[in-house]
């Protein structure tokens, strides 16, 4: 199971991933985060990293202008699109950066579920919902309303997972890889190395070993 570390901020938290065999981090650029990393900071570790990880910029509502700039100061990888972009505008910031786009979407229902077929980006990303929170809320929504999505989109399962329930989650809705933030945190922006081992074992754990 591919596993996607969020929120890193330091370059010794990226480091760690990339010694689990984590497939992505994420950067986040949105500045009402708590996990949101320093310009400079996000160039570091981008350029200790990239080679061995896939580099994720992590934005809200951010115009194509800051999306190229992030992309090539960054050397980004992917860009995940956590706000109100349309179909058309992650079209046109694939095509601007070269990058490949995750797009997240907050569920309630299977409505929200049905609507990111709307979207026929690199991969659908889908979190809890909290109003006025695009994200990183620590909290998980009902996998059950995922059963019915059948999609050519690989799917990244988010939203309140941590070491204690990523395998249950993996069981239950088969991603392509699971994204986690706060769940292997000290406090935000700050992981704790010995969860986030955790998590990456938890995650890869045999579907029987689950079931048992």
């Amino acid at each position: 199971m591919k596993v996607k570390f969020c929120g890193i901020t330091r370059l010794e938290d990226a480091e760690h991933a990339v010694s689990l065999g984590a497939w992505a981090i994420g950067l986040q650029h949105w500045e009402g985060s708590p996990r949101r990393v320093d310009p400079a900071a996000a160039v570091e570790i981008s350029a200790a990293v990239r080679r061995r990880i896939n580099v994720v910029g992590v934005f809200v509502n951010a115009t194509l202008e800051e999306l190229v700039r992030a992309a090539e100061d960054e050397s980004l990888a992917m860009l995940q699109l956590h706000g109100d972009e349309g179909p058309d505008f992650c079209k046109e910031a694939a095509r601007r950066t070269g990058c490949k786009v995750i797009k997240a979407m907050r569920v309630r229902s299977t409505a929200d579920i049905r609507a990111a077929e709307a979207f026929r980006v690199d991969y659908h990303l889908f979190d809890a919902h909290r109003p006025g929170t695009p994200g990183g809320t620590g909290e998980s929504f009902d996998w059950e309303l995922l059963e019915g999505r059948r999609s050519q989109v690989p799917m990244i399962l988010a939203g309140g997972l941590n070491p204690e329930n990523v395998a249950d989650a993996v069981a239950a809705t088969r991603p392509f890889a699971v994204d986690v933030a706060s769940g292997i945190e000290k406090r935000p922006g700050v992981k704790h190395h010995n969860l986030m081992t955790a998590f990456a074992r938890a995650a890869n754990r045999p579907a029987e070993a689950v079931a048992r």
